[in-house]
């Protein structure tokens, strides 16, 4: 399998509550070309900001055009905190970078 890189979908979906979003999450765990991480919710604002996994940014589009759920940009990221590890950050960051899921 090829690596798989991290983006951070934002969906701005004001009016937009729990129980649609959970449908939406339900059509999306049937898929294979990306890996849903974490999303992050502001409901009183309707914005949502979703970690996924995917070759490409491509295929995320093509993922949310074909279920009809829009975004409103994809950005491809990478994680950073402070150094809580220490000398162990180096050695996360080497076997992140060639992990193919999350979490390797």
């Amino acid at each position: 399998m090829s690596k798989l890189n991290k983006y951070m979908m934002v969906h701005n979906s004001p009016g937009i509550n729990c129980d649609e979003i959970q449908a939406n999450w339900r059509k999306l765990a049937e898929v294979e070309a990306g890996t849903w991480i974490r999303t992050y919710f502001n409901e009183e604002k309707g914005v949502r900001y979703c970690i996924w996994m995917a070759q490409s940014e491509e295929d995320l589009k093509n993922i949310f055009t074909e279920i009809g759920i829009s975004w409103d940009s994809i950005i491809q990221v990478e994680e950073t905190v402070p150094d809580l590890w220490g000398e162990k950050w180096n050695e996360h960051l080497e076997k992140d970078a060639v992990a193919d899921t999350l979490g390797n």
